[in-house]
C-alpha cells in the first residue's frame, strides 16, 4: 500500500484491542470513554469500573472551551478553576467593580451574573466514523486530495449529526489519523457566574509559584447553566466527598487534555524542539512585554490587559517546560529508541514494509516543508504581526461572508454548518474591547514584523502601506468600527456586497491580504497537513500491527479518563509530602512578609483564627494530565469529588511528549480545603449546602 492508499482501519476491534492493554507505565493514559482500559485498572488498582459509572461521570462532565469542569449540584451548579473562569470574571468586571481583585458571590440566584457569549458543552455520545471519513479516499488520489475528501466527508457527518439529534457534533481525529470518532454535546449556553475567590487566594505565589509544588491555592470558580431563564435541571452530577482523599488512595480525573505529541515521530519532536517552540516563545516573550508597557501605564491599563498577561505568563513557563524536556537527551534517547524499535518490527515483515515502512521519511519531509512555510505562515495565516482583536473579527467577517455561500463540504471547517452556532456566538460577543489597549498591542507587533521580516518584505509594505508601526495601529483602530457588535452583524448581513463596499480600515486589511493568506494555509495544507496525516495513520497502523495493545491517543481536547493515586515524591533528594493545608498557607505569607504575589486578601488575614489549620488545602496525584485538564474534577470510587486539577509541577510539564510517573504530578484544590474557605471565609453557607447535597455540615476528615 504507497502513501496515496487509503487508509482503512478495523475502527472497533482497534479499539477493544487498546482497552485491553496496560499503559507504558501503570498510570499512563487519556483514555476515550469507550477504550478505558478497565481489566488493566482492576488488576492495578482492585476497582472493576461499571458501564453505569462511566455513563454517570461522562454526563457530570462539562468542558470550558479549552479547558474542564463538572457537574456539582443537581440545580446545573458548575465547578471549575478560577483561571478557566478568568476571562469570563474579568468580562463582567468594570474599573468600578473590580471581581478579579475583589472576587465575587452571589448570595442569592437572582444575584447570579450572566457570562456574554459563553458556551459549556456536555459529551452526550461517541460514534465511529473512521469508515466513513475513509470511504471518501479513493485509491491513486495525492495526500492533498485525500486530505480535502475527509474534510468534506467530515462536514457532511458533523452537519448529519446536528439536522438529526440539534446537538453539536464534532468528528475528532485521534492517533493522528488512525480513527475518527464522531462526538456529540449538548450545549448550555446561558452560563452565569456564582462564586470567584480573589485573585490574591486563587493565584497565591503568581508566576513565581506557577507549576510548582508545595501550593496553597483556592483555585476554584462556580458558574451555574440556566435553561428557560431557571437553572437547569441535570440528573448526572458529581456529589462532593468532604472527607477528601488519603495518601495513595485510588482516584479519577474527567477532563479534557489539550493537544500532545506522544505519538510524534523524533523528526517531528526535532522541529518542535528546534524551530516551532523557540519561535513561540519568543513571540510571547515580546507581546508580553508589551502589555506589561501598557499595564505600567496607570491602575485602568493594568486591569485591561491583567488576564492577558496571566495567560501569556501561564504559556510561556509551560512552553519553557516542555523545551526544556525535549532538550534533555534523555527523552529524546527514549524517543528514538521507540522509533527505531517500531521500525525494525515493521521492516522484519515484508508486508509490513510495502505498507509502512516509507511513513516516517513521510513526516520527516513534512517537517521540512513545514520549516520553508514558517513565515509566510506565521504573519499571514497566523496573523502574528497583527496582534489585536479587532483584526481577528475582521478577518471572521471577510471570510465568514465568503465562506457561508459554497457548499458545505466546500468550505473551511470553522465555518461549516455544524459549527456556525459556536462561531457566531463567538463573532457576536460584546466582551469589551480597550481601544487604546488594542492600538499597543497592535503597534509592537507592527514593529516585530517589521525587525523579523525587513520593511521592504511584501507582507510589510502591504500591512503598513508606507506608515510606520504606530502610525498604522493608530489609523486601524482608531477608524474601524467594529468594536461596536452592531457593526459587525451589520456587515454580515449585508454579505459579499457590504464587506467589499466596507471603508472600515481594519476590513479592507483583511480583505487585502486574505488570498495571500488561504494560498499559504493551502500550501501547509498540501505539503505540511495532509502528508502529516496520511503519513501518521498509517504509522498508528504499524503500531497496532506490532504491538497490540498500550495505545492511547494523543490528548486532542475530548473528554478522557485519567486514573492515579494520591502520592508524593522526591525532589532535589527531598520528600514532598501529597498535601498541603492551611498552616502551610499563612507561613508562606510570612516568609515572603505578605508581598505580592503572596498577599493574602484582607478577609484571609482577618478570618485566619475561624480555619483549622489542619485542614488540606492542595495536594498531587499521579495522575496524567496536560493543559486543557484545569477544571477537571479529582474523583474517588464513588465518583464523589476530592478535588479540582489547577496545575501539574514542574517535572509535568515534558509530558506533552513523554509520560514519567515517578515524578510527573497533578496539583489539585482539595475538597475539604474548598468546604472549609466556603463556610469560614465567605460566610456562604448555602453554597456548602449545595454542594454537600445538605446532608452533610462538615469538614471532618483532615489530612
Amino acid at each position: 500500500m504507497t502513501s496515496r492508499t487509503r487508509v482503512r482501519l478495523a475502527g472497533a476491534a482497534l479499539l477493544a484491542c487498546v482497552a485491553a492493554g496496560a499503559a507504558l507505565h501503570a498510570d499512563e493514559g487519556f483514555w476515550p470513554f469507550n477504550a478505558v482500559p478497565r481489566a488493566v485498572i482492576e488488576k492495578t488498582h482492585g476497582f472493576a469500573i461499571g458501564d453505569d459509572w462511566l455513563r454517570h461521570v461522562q454526563l457530570a462532565s462539562v468542558r470550558f472551551g479549552g479547558a474542564s469542569g463538572s457537574f456539582v449540584s443537581p440545580d446545573g451548579l458548575v465547578l471549575t478553576n478560577h483561571h478557566v473562569g478568568r476571562g469570563a470574571i474579568q468580562q463582567l468586571s468594570t474599573p468600578e467593580r473590580d471581581l478579579i481583585r475583589d472576587g465575587f458571590y452571589a448570595r442569592t440566584r437572582a444575584d447570579e451574573l450572566k457570562v456574554p457569549a459563553m458556551e459549556l458543552n456536555v459529551l452526550q455520545s461517541l460514534e465511529d466514523v473512521t469508515a466513513q471519513v475513509n470511504a471518501a479516499v479513493s485509491d491513486g488520489m495525492s495526500h492533498a486530495e485525500a486530505f480535502a475528501a475527509r474534510r468534506a466527508a467530515i462536514a457532511q457527518i458533523e452537519k448529519a449529526s446536528t439536522d438529526a439529534t440539534g446537538l453539536r457534533s464534532d468528528v475528532v481525529t485521534l492517533y493522528q489519523g488512525g480513527l475518527y470518532h464522531l462526538y456529540r454535546y449538548k450545549k448550555y449556553t446561558d452560563v452565569r457566574l456564582v462564586f470567584a475567590p480573589e485573585n490574591a487566594i486563587a493565584f497565591f505565589g503568581g508566576d513565581p509559584d506557577n507549576f510548582t509544588y508545595p501550593r496553597y491555592d483556592l483555585d476554584i470558580t462556580l458558574f451555574r447553566v440556566y435553561e428557560d431563564d431557571r437553572p437547569a435541571k441535570v440528573a448526572h452530577y458529581l456529589k462532593w466527598s468532604p472527607a477528601g482523599a488519603s495518601d495513595g488512595e485510588l482516584v479519577f480525573t474527567s477532563g479534557h487534555p489539550g493537544g500532545t505529541q506522544r505519538l510524534y515521530t523524533v523528526a517531528h519532536l526535532e522541529y518542535v524542539r528546534d524551530i516551532s517552540l523557540p519561535a513561540t516563545i519568543a513571540r510571547l516573550e515580546r507581546m508580553l512585554a508589551a502589555r506589561n508597557r501598557y499595564g505600567a501605564l496607570g491602575t485602568e491599563q493594568a486591569r485591561q490587559v491583567r488576564s492577558e498577561i496571566f495567560g501569556i505568563e501561564n504559556s510561556l513557563k509551560s512552553m519553557r517546560g516542555q523545551l526544556k524536556g525535549l532538550g534533555d537527551p534523555a527523552l529524546m534517547t527514549v524517543k528514538q529508541r521507540q522509533e527505531t524499535t517500531l521500525r525494525a518490527a515493521v521492516g522484519a515483515d515484508a508486508k509490513l514494509s510495502a505498507r509502512f515502512a516509507a511513513a516516517w521519511d513521510e513526516v520527516a519531509a513534512a517537517q521540512r516543508a513545514a520549516r520553508d512555510l514558517r513565515v509566510d505562515q506565521s504573519f499571514l495565516e497566523g496573523a502574528q504581526g497583527l496582534d489585536t482583536r479587532l483584526f481577528t473579527i475582521a478577518r471572521s467577517i471577510v471570510r465568514f461572508v465568503d465562506e457561508r455561500e459554497k457548499p458545505n463540504a466546500d468550505r473551511l471547517p470553522e465555518y461549516t454548518e455544524a459549527r456556525l452556532a459556536s462561531f457566531e456566538r463567538q463573532l457576536y460577543s460584546p466582551s469589551p474591547i480597550y481601544p487604546d489597549a488594542e492600538r499597543a498591542k497592535l503597534a509592537d507587533s507592527l514593529a516585530s514584523m517589521v525587525e523579523e521580516l525587513g520593511p521592504n518584505h511584501p507582507i510589510v509594505t502591504q500591512v503598513l502601506g508606507g506608515r510606520t508601526p504606530e502610525a498604522r495601529a493608530a489609523e486601524l483602530v482608531g477608524g474601524t468600527a467594529l468594536a461596536d457588535v452592531a457593526a459587525r452583524r451589520a456587515l454580515v448581513d449585508g454579505g459579499r456586497a457590504a464587506v467589499a463596499a466596507s471603508t472600515d480600515p481594519m476590513i479592507a486589511l483583511a480583505r487585502a491580504i486574505d488570498a495571500r493568506s488561504r494560498e499559504v494555509r493551502r500550501q501547509v495544507e498540501d505539503r505540511v497537513s495532509s502528508v502529516e496525516r496520511d503519513a501518521y495513520a498509517r504509522i498508528a497502523q504499524a503500531v497496532f500491527a506490532t504491538q497490540g495493545t498500550g495505545a492511547y491517543p494523543d490528548g486532542t481536547g475530548t473528554l478522557r479518563l485519567s486514573f492515579g493515586t494520591v502520592k508524593g515524591y522526591q525532589e532535589d533528594g527531598r520528600a514532598v509530602a501529597p498535601f498541603t493545608d492551611f498552616a502551610g498557607l499563612y507561613v508562606r505569607e510570612r516568609q515572603f512578609g505578605g508581598k505580592p504575589p503572596y498577599d493574602l486578601p484582607r478577609r484571609w488575614l482577618d478570618r485566619r483564627a475561624a480555619l483549622d489549620p489542619r485542614i488540606a488545602l492542595n495536594l498531587v496525584t499521579t495522575n496524567d494530565i496536560v493543559g486543557g485538564n484545569s477544571g477537571s474534577p479529582v474523583i474517588n470510587r464513588k465518583a464523589e469529588i476530592v478535588g479540582l486539577v489547577f496545575d501539574g509541577n514542574i517535572q509535568m510539564l515534558p509530558g506533552y511528549y513523554v509520560y514519567d510517573g515517578g515524578v510527573s504530578r497533578a496539583v489539585s484544590v482539595d475538597s475539604r480545603g474548598i468546604i472549609e474557605a466556603l463556610r469560614k471565609v465567605y460566610d456562604a453557607a448555602p453554597l456548602v449546602d449545595e454542594l454537600l447535597g445538605k446532608a452533610g455540615t462538615s469538614t471532618s476528615g483532615t489530612r
